[in-house]
């Protein structure tokens, strides 16, 4: 299965991207820094790189297809120059990026075969069991003190974990977390977004097809849970999905099994199941949107992660962290920001939680002068 990187900031983009790819039969890993890259790229031989154009390459010789904002000429030889084997202007144009992608890696010595050398194609570093490198869990509230136990009551165990929250409360993070410190941290972490697969594809995605099984399976392809066989699959926004979704999940998780779209035969996984939603799943129930048969299933630990309103004193250690790693990013040194400016902060609802104050942060550090001010959470918050 052909291996792509994603290196991207946004992270819309990285699971846009991702969800298309992977249903396309690709095998992908997701980036939102040079450093992250880095070090997937030292773990993971890939055979391509999409690369957005803000983000430096990562070393080495895989070949790699540039992503732009900017539709200028300049831009386009820009990369060409440096090295990309393609240029494509944002919003991608997918069916274009699948032609590139298949290209290079159907034919990985084009450029030197056009040129008469044949010379062997670099060794590709091997594929090693390890555990995946995690960000860490910041705060040391009360609420987030009992998430971090939690964690380390539960990893251990293959317990089934329902991960709620608010929306940018950071579930994700959590749920690396329980794969990171549990038996299973060398084997993969999948995940899959419930909410941003329609209903049609949703039995594919998860459980795989085989080829001929409708109009645009071209070949057999592998679902969710065959890709997280023998690690974890991370269901994040559960609670969005179909009520005939959720009967094909329930019988997977009671035996252990999948049916491929199209096949009449069983395949056995085994597969640590987190899920995570930002709904009451108790009045869903009630509503009839969800089963309770499911819920039962999913939910043996319940983590709750607190949205930021409910754990300020962490604030300023966010701020400190997003301040460093965005002053990095754009190349300055960490700018100072005043105390009043951090009492300002903490004073704010943040409905948007950590999501959204990462983004506020980073609009200050563009628009604030020499150090953040007061004033300047005033005019820009």
């Amino acid at each position: 299965m052909p291996k792509v990187l994603i290196l991207d900031r946004s992270k819309s983009m990285r699971n846009t991207l991702r969800e298309r790819l992977e249903y396309e039969g690709f095998s992908t890993e997701a980036a939102e820094d040079d450093t992250a890259a880095e070090e997937l790229c030292r773990r993971v031989p890939f055979d391509v790189i999409l690369s957005d154009t803000g983000c430096r390459m990562p070393e080495g010789d895989v070949p790699f297809i540039v992503l732009s904002s900017e539709a200028s000429i300049d831009s386009a030889v820009e990369a060409v120059r440096s090295g990309a084997r393609d240029f494509l202007t944002k919003p991608v144009d997918m069916n274009r990026l699948l032609k590139s992608i298949r290209r290079i890696v159907d034919e990985p010595d084009s450029d030197s075969s056009a040129s008469g050398a044949h010379a062997p194609a670099p060794a590709r570093r091997p594929r090693r069991a390890r555990a995946m490198q995690v960000q860490e869990i910041i705060g040391s509230s009360a609420g987030i003190e009992r998430v971090r136990q939690l964690i380390e009551k539960v990893a251990p165990c293959d317990a089934r974990v329902l991960i709620t929250g608010e929306n940018g409360t950071g579930k994700e993070l959590v749920a690396r977390w329980l794969h990171a410190k549990s038996p299973r941290a060398a084997a993969p972490f999948v995940e899959v977004n419930c909410a941003a697969i329609p209903s049609e594809l949703i039995e594919s995605e998860l459980f795989g097809h085989e080829r001929g099984a409708f109009t645009s399976a071209i070949k057999q392809r592998k679902g969710k849970f065959e890709q997280a066989d023998g690690g974890t699959l991370f269901m994040d926004e559960i609670g969005d999905m179909s009520l005939a979704a959720q009967a094909k999940v329930l019988r997977a998780l009671q035996e252990n099994k999948v049916s491929r779209v199209g096949s009449d035969k069983d395949i056995e996984v085994d597969v640590r199941v987190i899920a995570a939603t930002n709904k009451n799943l108790r009045e869903e129930i009630d509503k009839g949107n969800f089963r309770e048969d499911l819920y039962h299933r999913i939910g043996v630990v319940v983590v709750r992660v607190p949205a930021l309103r409910e754990r300020t004193e962490d604030i300023p250690g966010l701020v400190d962290h997003f301040v460093r790693a965005i002053c990095a990013e754009y190349g300055l040194p960490p700018k100072p920001i005043e105390p009043k400016a951090l009492r300002a902060l903490q004073e704010k609802p943040w409905t948007g939680n950590i999501r959204e104050l990462r983004n506020v942060i980073e609009r200050l550090i563009i628009l604030s002068d020499e150090k953040i001010a007061a004033a300047d959470v005033e005019c820009y918050c």
